[in-house]
């Protein structure tokens, strides 16, 4: 039989998952493995590289018992961004990785930023100064862990490791490798000069390929403990946000993805590399071009805290969860002049404050478990709406049309405030795991099912299960929202500047 099947793996923060599907996009096979997350300290995140290997074997081992591997033509990998294993010379990991959520370096960005300089380090990597990318956390073991620093070969992406495990060979792709903040965007290759800031070369990172390349092909070792057939090519994959776009075939400055998840992430396709604090900058993972993409850590994490620590109640109880998005729904926008500020993890873009907190302005006793619900959501969509200004004003981009992927888009209330708090059209996809798909499509086009990877997007994307279309009253009550919210970050920076450095003495 033909190799006429592409397999998309994506390594989240939560689990490992990995896709089968033809070159018309058709899902044929799926398996799924959790991780645990490790939390040693406050604000450190932290996980054993080899679990992510484990994991993958095992969700490899589910596909493979329902396909056959050598109907397999390719595989490429989409995982969480920012991410990074040291590994020593001989491949094994020195200590757990360090994670995208881990804030351990937020101490060390002032003077990181006085030694390369913030327009310097926006206009190489495309980053701000952020305490999630690889570049802080590498200075901060340079600082207090200096054995583990010296003694590192290899700080090494998710990628990267896994194509060691499944190659004999740590290759990544620039849309792994960017995220990282040690790389030149408009090169496409390792920046000396960022590498130099944090006391490392470049020959101490993978080696780096564009979307689509072969990295590599399955070992005999690694087919054994995964089920693939031997010499499976392994083809360059990137960042689950990038490859998640692919998924949804958002290439064109108009439609842009939505990725309603743990974190909220939207990016919109630009040719150019722009350059402004209220985004971030991206390789695509196509291969061309770029995105420019805005990141709030609060998402689905802000509704479960909520929920589970506030309320008791699983997300997954349907009938609890339908009571109360009922009670949401039924209130007016604005939550009956409730408004909050969703930083229960920090600010991202368009502030970049690490000591940015939440906060929930207009409390009564008339208030409700329905009014902070609906407004948290509403939270959300004005941070958005926030960035989406900003851009048209700073870039001229015009989105008409969010694909919405990740656990909350199933939520008719979330894509329905989504679309009137932002204006713009929300379309539901049905592909259910975004970042696999558009794996997938670099498989498939590196592996020759495909002309390009744009061509394995239009192909392979899913269909639209249901349109949200900003209606008018409520979109002018956000608009006038909007103007409040604005505001409410600047009017409170300053005291959560004071009560962060208060909790710290």
């Amino acid at each position: 039989m033909p190799a006429d099947l592409v397999l998309g793996i994506d390594l989240s923060t939560t689990a490992a998952k990995a896709a089968v599907f033809d070159a018309g996009g058709r899902l044929q096979a799926a398996g799924r493995a959790p991780l645990s997350l490790e939390r040693p300290a406050p604000d450190r995140f932290e996980q054993d590289p080899r679990a992510w290997w484990g994991a993958l074997c095992a969700a490899l081992a589910e596909v493979t018992a329902a396909v056959d591997p050598g109907r397999i033509a390719g595989l490429a990998i989409a995982h969480q961004r920012e991410t990074f294993a040291c590994l020593g010379p001989d491949g094994e990991p020195l200590r757990p990785a360090m994670l995208w959520l881990d804030g351990r370096a937020r101490g060390h960005l002032g003077s990181l930023v006085r030694r390369i300089g913030e327009g310097r380090l926006r206009a190489l990597s495309g980053k701000a100064a952020d305490f999630g990318p690889a570049l802080p956390k590498i200075a901060w073991l340079a600082e207090e862990e200096p054995e583990i620093h010296r003694r590192t070969a290899l700080f090494c992406d998710v990628q990267a490791y896994l194509v060691q495990a499944l190659t004999g060979r740590a290759r990544t792709s620039w849309a792994s490798a960017d995220p990282l903040a040690l790389f030149d965007i408009g090169a496409h290759r390792w920046s000396d000069e960022l590498c130099g800031a944090v006391g490392i070369t470049a020959d101490r990172l993978p080696e780096v390929f564009p979307p689509g390349a072969l990295l590599g092909a399955v070992s005999a070792a690694a087919a054994a403990a995964t089920g693939l057939r031997a010499g499976t090519p392994v083809l360059a994959g990137g960042g689950d946000g990038q490859v998640a776009g692919l998924g949804v075939d958002a290439l064109d400055p108009r439609r842009a993805y939505l990725n309603l998840g743990t974190a909220v992430v939207f990016g919109v396709f630009c040719p150019e590399p722009r350059q402004d604090p209220a985004w971030r900058t991206m390789t695509c993972a196509s291969g061309r071009g770029y995105v420019l993409e805005s990141s709030l850590r609060s998402g689905a994490l802000l509704s479960d805290w909520f929920l589970r620590r506030l309320l008791g109640v699983d997300p997954r109880d349907e009938a609890a969860m339908g009571a109360i998005e009922a009670e949401a729904a039924s209130l007016p926008p604005g939550s009956d002049g409730l408004l909050l500020l969703p930083y229960w993890e920090g600010a991202m873009n368009p502030h970049w404050d690490p000591d940015a907190r939440g906060a929930i302005l207009g409390l009564t006793e008339a208030h409700g478990r329905g009014h902070v619900y609906r407004a948290l959501i509403e939270g959300v969509a004005l941070e958005q709406a926030l960035v989406l200004d900003r851009m048209r004003g700073a870039a001229g981009i015009e989105v008409a049309e969010f694909a919405a992927v990740g656990g909350v888009a199933a939520s008719d209330l979330w894509c329905a405030v989504m679309a009137d708090a932002t204006g713009v059209v929300v379309e539901r996809s049905d592909t259910v795991e975004a970042a696999c798909l558009g794996a997938a499509m670099c498989a498939a086009a590196g592996a020759g099912l495909a002309g390009s990877i744009e061509a394995a997007a239009k192909a392979m994307r899913g269909a639209a299960t249901a349109t949200f279309q900003p209606e008018p009253e409520r979109r002018r009550r956000y608009a006038a929202l909007l103007e409040i919210y604005r505001d409410m970050y600047p009017q409170l920076s300053g005291l959560m500047r004071r009560l962060s450095g208060f909790t710290r003495e």
